[in-house]
């Protein structure tokens, strides 16, 4: 005889009716006016707006470094969660608090600092400015700022996978005649991809909307270093509303597509490891 698994939530549809009406009114209702407002000055008007100079600027400036800041916190983030779960060494407690440091620092504070630090009378700005080199109110600085708030997400995403994987993979790699490039290349790295596809898009996105902490550094100089959440509220402050929802319709949709693409390499790489004989 066969019995009914008995559940504390509950049934699918009130569950599925009470989310949708929550997703409807803290996400799709917001992002679908930005489209409406748009629209409602007329598409070829927004057109216009989204390709002016200055726009087009801020645009390659904001997508540009986001996705730069993603690409090197991929890789250092990985190396920092391999280390903080695969080693134990005096202070990792210390280390493993730090790395949330981002999350909890106001991101005004963190522009703030970093602008101190790297102007070229900071501690580092000083000492890269007698090399030639120039961070603070360039596009470098806000590359520095973008990297420094989204490497969090990069380790306490990988870092719970990789202290998942069993030692016992490893070992049977190494039975298998495996050396250790082998085994992180075969057996250690496709386990963590999927993680570390997320956290390369939850960086991605935390620079692409990030304001605070860029604002300081970069010094806001127009089609040089003007990123484009700064111009949206330019356009905001101007009440000039269908401007910034156009800009914010490019964003939104950009950010969109990307965020697709890799949910798509994340679910193939997943049935790839599902496949038969891996």
């Amino acid at each position: 005889m066969r019995f009914k698994r008995s559940s504390i939530l509950p049934g699918f549809w009130p569950a599925f009716a009470f989310a949708l009406l929550y997703l409807s009114l803290i996400v799709l209702i917001p992002l679908s006016s930005v489209a409406l407002t748009t629209a409602s000055e007329g598409w070829s008007r927004a057109w216009r707006m989204i390709t002016a100079p200055q726009v087009l600027a801020s645009l390659r400036l904001s997508f540009g470094a986001s996705l730069a800041a993603a690409l090197i916190n991929s890789v250092f983030g990985f190396l920092v969660a391999w280390v903080l779960a695969r080693y134990h060494f005096p202070g990792k407690r210390l280390v493993d608090a730090m790395v949330d440091l981002p999350f909890a620092l106001p991101t005004a504070v963190a522009g703030i600092s970093l602008a101190a630090l790297y102007s070229e009378t900071g501690w580092i700005g000083s000492v890269l400015a007698r090399a030639g080199i120039r961070v603070a109110y360039t596009p470098l600085g806000v590359l520095v700022a973008l990297t420094f708030i989204g490497l969090p997400f990069v380790v306490r995403t990988v870092q719970p996978v990789l202290e998942d994987i069993e030692q016992e993979a490893e070992e049977a790699a190494a039975s298998l005649g495996a050396g250790r490039a082998q085994t992180f290349r075969l057996v250690l790295f496709p386990l963590a991809r999927p993680a570390l596809l997320t956290g390369f898009a939850l960086a991605f996105a935390r620079g692409l909307g990030e304001y605070g902490s860029v604002v300081f550094i970069s010094g806001n100089i127009p089609l040089r270093t003007e990123i484009t959440p700064l111009l949206i509220i330019t356009r905001l402050e101007q009440y000039d509303y269908a401007g910034a929802a156009a800009i914010a319709l490019v964003m939104l949709a950009a950010s969109f597509l990307l965020l697709l693409a890799i949910n798509l390499l994340q679910w193939r790489s997943r049935r790839a490891m599902e496949a038969p004989g891996l």
